[in-house]
């Protein structure tokens, strides 16, 4: 993974950065402060290590499927008498692991480029803000994170009670998956609460702030436990099933938009940070 400085990276790379950089500060209210190339590489960083984390998850997602797909063929070469075999099921268990490794290392990528980048710095602001979980991530959206998690895992040993050995089998896969899911997006807010301040300036300092805050709400929006189940479950499983998946999904992304309407962007919480010092 690449982790040097913006100075180090193609001419291209770094025009587009700072565009991209630019582009981002106007966003967040702050057009009259000049993209440095402090900011564009934190960004830029975070932008690849996001792109990865989602492939990852993508990944996570497909392998619960074909390890499904696979048991389901299995069983039903000999009239579905077929005993379920342990191998898919061990199989997820350690791309599962493998997965979790991956997303540590991004996680361990990003802190080293804004290590490298606070090192690089001639001079470092003043009071540094640190904030604590509740101003990075908040109270609604800590809940609803845990309350989804808390449903998708419902919804698996809901499915445990059925009799269909196939969906069974299914509901102990999709198991793994989300306490894979969970345990990664622990591990990732940790290290984002843990990770130093990377500020040279104000303005530096504020995206600091704003960057905390959108990398947790990002790790907060639980799409892929809306996904797991309906991937791993839906159809296969009984009618009351399918339709409390449904629900789950529906009332999760209303629940989800009403807290993104409601709670106040990260400019507003790092500007109360700010203030606070």
């Amino acid at each position: 993974m690449p982790s040097g400085p913006l100075s180090d990276a193609e001419p291209s790379a770094r025009a587009e950065d700072l565009h991209q950089a630019g582009v981002w500060l106007a966003r967040h209210g702050m057009a009259d402060a000049p993209p440095t190339p402090l900011l564009a590489t934190r960004l830029a960083v975070r932008r690849r290590a996001r792109r990865a984390d989602r492939l990852v998850l993508a990944a996570l997602i497909i392998a619960a499927a074909l390890a499904q797909a696979y048991d389901r063929l299995s069983t039903s070469a000999f009239g579905g008498y077929e005993p379920h075999r342990p191998m898919p099921l061990l199989l997820l268990t350690a791309l599962t692991a493998g997965l979790l490794l991956v997303q540590a290392l991004l996680g361990r990528w990003v802190r080293r480029v804004d290590r490298r980048a606070g090192h690089a710095l001639r001079r470092r602001a003043a009071h540094p803000v640190q904030p604590g979980w509740r101003a990075v991530l908040g109270r609604p959206y800590a809940l609803f994170a845990s309350a989804t998690f808390a449903g998708a895992a419902a919804l698996a040993l809901s499915a445990l009670t059925v009799q269909d050995s196939t969906v069974r089998y299914a509901a102990f896969v999709l198991l793994v998956g989300l306490f894979g899911v969970g345990a990664g997006v622990a591990l990732q807010l940790r290290d984002l609460l843990a990770r130093p301040v990377v500020a040279e300036d104000e303005t530096s300092l504020t995206a600091d702030v704003i960057m905390r805050v959108e990398d947790a709400r990002e790790l907060a929006t639980p799409t892929v436990l809306w996904a797991l189940p309906v991937v791993l479950l839906f159809g296969s499983a009984p009618g009351w099933w399918n339709g409390a998946s449904l629900v789950f999904v529906v009332a999760g992304l209303v629940t989800c938009a009403a807290i993104q309407a409601r709670t106040p962007p990260g400019a507003a919480v790092a500007r109360r940070a700010m203030s606070a010092r």
